[in-house]
């Protein structure tokens, strides 16, 4: 399985902007999906934005337009560039690699990093 590092979570005001950043142990071109998902106190964890194998990408609605999934294949990372941030983007942000030939795979998570957005 692959592993997964991550960092750049922190504490912001409102308005402000934060890059997180997912390293992979091993090559993800063309292999994994990439996703962001993120868990508020007293919520289930959601998806936010991902990349597919190839670099396709989709954000759910909450961020779409403030948040951007990108990738730099050399260094095997996929970063989160988070603008406009609001108090109810505070959360522990995951990042998940499931290989696209295995779907059904809930895959490798990191460990997760804290963003706070205060008012």
């Amino acid at each position: 399985q692959v592993q997964l590092v991550e960092s750049g979570g922190g504490l912001v005001q409102a308005g402000g902007s934060l890059r997180l950043s997912c390293v992979a142990s091993r090559s993800i071109y063309g292999i994994y999906t990439i996703a962001w998902y993120r868990q508020a106190p007293g919520k289930q964890r959601e998806s936010v934005a991902l990349i597919k194998g190839f670099g396709d990408t989709n954000y759910a609605d909450s961020v779409k337009g403030r948040f951007t999934i990108s990738r730099d294949i050399s260094k095997n990372t996929v970063y989160l560039q988070m603008n406009s941030l609001k108090p109810e983007d505070t959360a522990v942000y995951y990042c998940n690699a499931r290989p696209l030939l295995d779907p059904q795979s809930s895959g490798s998570w990191g460990q997760g990093t804290q963003v706070t957005v205060s008012s």
